[in-house]
């Protein structure tokens, strides 16, 4: 005997929608996110710091500056650049999301292209890197909130 073309289908279907409604409502395993204790030469929030020897503020001289801490969906992550002029000599995260084994493999890959395209480009338009598009937008985040800071 046939099984009913009609059955088949209608099973079919109610296993296709079970599967994706699954599938959907997995959510990844994430650690609740706390900040990690820093040295006390380090700011907490956007903060200006003196470079070598400016002391003015002015927008000529060596300053370094800090981003706001931007809160992505696996952890913080917070650029300090150093500018000279107008120019952007350096870059760095400060912090990086450091949740899971994951997120970290992720920022450490990441955060080293993304330092030279924000050298490169002078700017805080700079291309995601594949694979960390969470960590790509806070980084340019805050790095674009040192750049305000260095505009004034």
């Amino acid at each position: 005997m046939r099984a009913h073309p009609i059955r088949r289908t209608v099973l079919t279907c109610v296993a296709t929608v079970s599967v994706t409604t699954l599938a959907l409502a997995l959510k990844p395993h994430s650690q609740p996110v706390t900040a990690a204790p820093q040295p006390p030469t380090s700011s907490r929030s956007p903060a200006v710091s003196g470079g070598t020897g400016s002391g003015s503020g002015s927008a000529a001289g060596k300053r370094t500056l800090t981003g706001e801490t931007v809160q992505t969906r696996y952890g913080p992550v917070q650029v300090e650049i150093t500018v000279d002029g107008s120019k952007i000599t350096a870059a760095r995260a400060v912090k990086t999301p450091s949740g899971d084994r994951r997120s970290q493999d992720i920022a450490s890959s990441s955060v080293p292209t993304l330092v030279q395209e924000t050298l490169d480009a002078q700017s805080a338009r700079i291309d995601t890197v594949s694979g960390a598009t969470f960590t790509s937008e806070g980084y340019m985040t805050s790095l674009q909130s040192a750049l305000d800071q260095a505009r004034g």
